[in-house]
């Protein structure tokens, strides 16, 4: 039977986006084996990863600790990666390596280059995009440009950066696929009820509430949104944040604190109930310097929440101004200010028919028919 390797730096990138991957891979008859990092560097609680470890046991995938390193600026650490996938490759004869995450994309191809294995990369948002600091396009781009040439596969998962690989990379297939794929049922046969499960966060019944979803970091921008409630002064406008944090958590509380609004923000650190969280809100915030696609926010579209969103590459593929929502520069606190106060003031059911229809396309099942043919091409 043949043998693929699933690869990313960190294993909360296998949990969240390549379970469905390797399900596709096993029924096609591959075996799979997965390597990533499972000991640092997750963006979910240890538990979540100590659970992924006996699914992907209990499906008779075979895991490797890889010791990867998230920041690229480690270079012994990533070095020391390379070595041990290298090593994997040769030790086992893969039809091909799917990998995921930037080290992810730079280690595989290298060390597929050097074993004569196969390599689909699927670029989760290239961090050089339109607008992106030139310290991006300087250290990412060359990078990428050059690794093309030892890509079989590119799958990019917004037209942005489908539209630069096409125009300037070298790989021998490029591919376009709508991100990851969301499972739209999960979300559309959740029933909550609103009332108890607000009084469980502490919220009111009038309260409105704003949500955002995914690890707490600078890129992701919360501090705008907080700036923003500081800026509008109603203590009736409530943020929630679920997901991992660190010392940026302290750094936005203090800011909070400082703007008056810390009872109006709430950590609530990663959350395994974020489907429920979809219901119990009134708008999704997704404020992000850089996105690929952003699941978070195409989850929130099938649970029917308008989207205020950031206006940049990756998210502009869904969120639209004044049809999904709003989006907004990701420094213009004015802006958000205003957007949450006209949503405030809206009839917020306009928004939730539109966007349940127009996240249609990133179902799951429809991202699987595409992966199945590249899959198949590869054979």
């Amino acid at each position: 039977m043949k043998r693929v390797l699933m690869l990313a730096s960190v294993a909360s990138m296998i949990d969240q986006f390549n379970m469905p991957n390797i399900a596709l891979l096993q029924k096609l008859g591959y075996e799979v084996d997965v390597a990533c990092n499972f000991i640092e560097g997750n963006t979910c609680s240890d538990a979540r990863v100590a659970e992924l470890k006996q699914k992907l046991q209990d499906m008779h995938v075979r895991c490797y600790q890889i010791d990867f390193a998230r920041n690229i600026k480690h270079m012994g650490q990533n070095m020391k990666a390379l070595w041990q996938v290298e090593g994997l490759m040769k030790q086992n004869t893969y039809a091909f390596c799917h990998c995921h995450s930037p080290i992810g994309g730079v280690v595989a191809r290298i060390a597929g280059h050097r074993t004569r294995t196969k390599v689909i990369y699927t670029a989760h948002g290239f961090h050089f995009y339109q607008g992106a600091p030139l310290m991006n396009w300087l250290l990412y781009y060359p990078v990428e440009k050059a690794l093309s040439r030892w890509t079989d596969v590119l799958i990019t998962i917004n037209h942005e950066d489908y539209a630069r690989a096409k125009k300037k990379f070298h790989m021998k297939k490029l591919e376009y696929i709508h991100g990851v794929g969301i499972e739209i049922d999960r979300f559309k046969d959740t029933l909550v009820d609103k009332k108890s499960k607000r009084k469980e966060y502490h919220l009111n019944k009038e309260d409105f509430v704003l949500l955002s979803v995914g690890e707490v970091n600078k890129n992701k921008n919360h501090r705008v949104i907080i700036e923003a409630l500081g800026k509008i002064k109603d203590s009736s406008i409530q943020y929630m944040v679920a997901g991992k944090g660190n010392e940026q958590t302290v750094k936005l509380m203090k800011l909070a604190e400082k703007l008056g609004v810390n009872k109006q923000v709430h950590f609530l650190g990663y959350c395994e109930n974020v489907v429920e969280l979809y219901q119990i809100a009134d708008i999704f915030c997704f404020p992000s310097y850089r996105e690929g696609l952003g699941v978070a926010a195409l989850e929130a579209m099938a649970s029917g929440l308008p989207l205020l969103t950031s206006d940049i590459h990756g998210i502009r593929d869904y969120s639209q101004n004044g049809i999904t929502g709003y989006t907004v520069a990701p420094d213009d606190v004015k802006g958000f200010a205003d957007a949450i106060r006209k949503l405030q003031n809206q009839d917020l059911s306009l928004y939730a028919l539109q966007n349940k229809e127009k996240v249609k396309k990133f179902e799951l099942c429809r991202v699987c028919l595409k992966m199945k043919k590249i899959y198949e091409m590869c054979l």
